[in-house]
């Protein structure tokens, strides 16, 4: 089992932070794509900053009954989910939250260049994560973090993945006072 690499909130909203100035001294997007769920987050926040229509692709990558297990086949959902226009799509930046292997980046890419709805409008698709790991073979346009190793980054949401709502009563009923 690989190193574990744990984010605090503050230190991964520094890094979209860090993010959003790299993209922005390169890169005049009109839209952001995020590959759901990793990127969910970093949209937010991308496009709070950059004031920009977003849109989700939805990928099941991982496969297994822990949040570590290995990376399977690649299922994109059907259709992306978007508050943009069709032709919000020419310049896309398409965000995942990591580069791990570089597959579903890869993949990703392909997929969306042939998504009848919008692959007429692009001009231009660029990427961008928060981190790449060592062993990844796709690079992305923008990654402020590129680590030297190939750790399991736990995020702060990943927390979620160990918690259900039965947790969430019991941790709660717990408490008297009220939150």
């Amino acid at each position: 089992m690989a190193d574990k690499l744990i984010i605090t909130y503050e230190e991964y909203k520094k890094v979209v932070e860090k993010l959003a100035l790299e993209i922005e001294k390169k890169y005049k997007p009109t839209v952001l794509v995020g590959i759901m769920r990793g990127a969910a987050p970093i949209i937010d926040i991308l496009s709070r900053i950059f004031k920009l229509p977003t849109a989700y692709v939805v990928i099941q990558s991982y496969s297994g009954d822990t949040v570590q297990d290995k990376q399977g086949e690649l299922i994109f959902a059907r259709d992306i989910s978007a508050i943009a226009t069709n032709e919000d799509f020419k310049n896309v930046l398409l965000v995942d939250d990591l580069s791990d292997t570089g597959l579903t980046l890869n993949k990703s890419i392909e997929w969306l260049k042939e998504y009848e709805p919008v692959k007429e409008h692009i001009s231009e698709i660029k990427t961008a994560c928060l981190w790449k790991k060592k062993s990844s073979t796709f690079t992305p346009d923008f990654c402020p973090i590129l680590l030297d190793n190939d750790p399991w980054i736990v995020q702060p949401s990943e927390y979620y993945d160990e918690i259900d709502i039965d947790g969430l009563k019991k941790k709660y009923s717990k408490k008297k006072r009220p939150d």
